[in-house]
């Protein structure tokens, strides 16, 4: 994106800066394409390109960027090993996970390495770009099928230490509710209308949610919810 067209996508959001975006993909083409995509929206800022992990994190303490959007197979380190180090930075932007397939083993592990959501890469653009406004505004997107199968089967692989009931303990009845709904793959404006409050009402208990289980962002929200069996894959509402 020239100069130019910075300031004009600037002008087009107002006040809002502009969400900043560090793309990393070894296949020039794809990486490119998507350079493109995002270069083109309005309030997005694409202000780094990476061959490799290696090469990814290096860009990541150096630009800041607000999300990552991050190729899980790479030379010289991987997509998975790239995202434990850059999430386990402060402050860490945002990891999205770019797949070719979309039940890839190495997705499970992005999950634990901190990772706040997937993108196939066959996806249309507009789920690029809308991919990358969810991360940023920490409302990654759980509704597509292809990530509820993804964390369905997730929760049904043997977990490293299976977290405690008691972990909910402090968590209030409608705080649980909306917690069902996060796990069911809803987004904000799908659980205010099934609890009958604002949009502005669910973001609250969102964030009380994740502050008070000690959560990063709401796909770790998602993983407890199964791995504490407060829902069970396959289960009907």
């Amino acid at each position: 994106m020239t100069p130019d067209q910075q300031a004009s996508a600037g002008q087009a959001i107002g006040a809002a800066a502009s969400i900043r975006v560090l793309v990393a993909d070894d296949q020039e083409l794809v990486r490119a394409g998507f350079c493109v995509i995002l270069g083109a929206s309005d309030g997005i800022d694409v202000v780094g390109e990476a061959a490799d992990g290696e090469a990814a994190v290096t860009l990541v303490a150096s630009l800041a960027p607000d999300v990552v959007l991050m190729d899980i197979r790479m030379p010289r380190m991987d997509g998975l090993a790239a995202t434990r180090l850059i999430t386990a930075g402060q402050p860490a932007p945002k990891v999205v996970m770019l797949t070719t397939f979309d039940l890839d083993d190495y997705v499970y592990e992005a999950l634990r390495a901190g990772a706040s959501g997937f993108l196939l890469k066959d996806s249309p653009r507009g789920d690029l770009v809308a991919a990358v406004r969810a991360a940023a505004a920490g409302d990654a997107l759980l509704a597509p099928s292809v990530t509820r199968r993804l964390i369905e089967a997730f929760a049904r692989r043997p977990p490293e230490a299976t977290p405690s009931p008691s972990q909910l303990a402090s968590v209030t009845a409608r705080e649980r509710d909306v917690l069902l709904l996060l796990a069911r793959g809803r987004s904000n404006a799908e659980i205010a209308r099934a609890l009958f409050v604002s949009e502005a009402t669910v973001k609250t208990h969102v964030a009380s949610l994740l502050a008070k289980l000690g959560l990063r962002d709401r796909v770790q929200a998602v993983i407890l919810a199964y791995e504490t069996g407060l829902v069970v894959p396959g289960e009907t509402e």
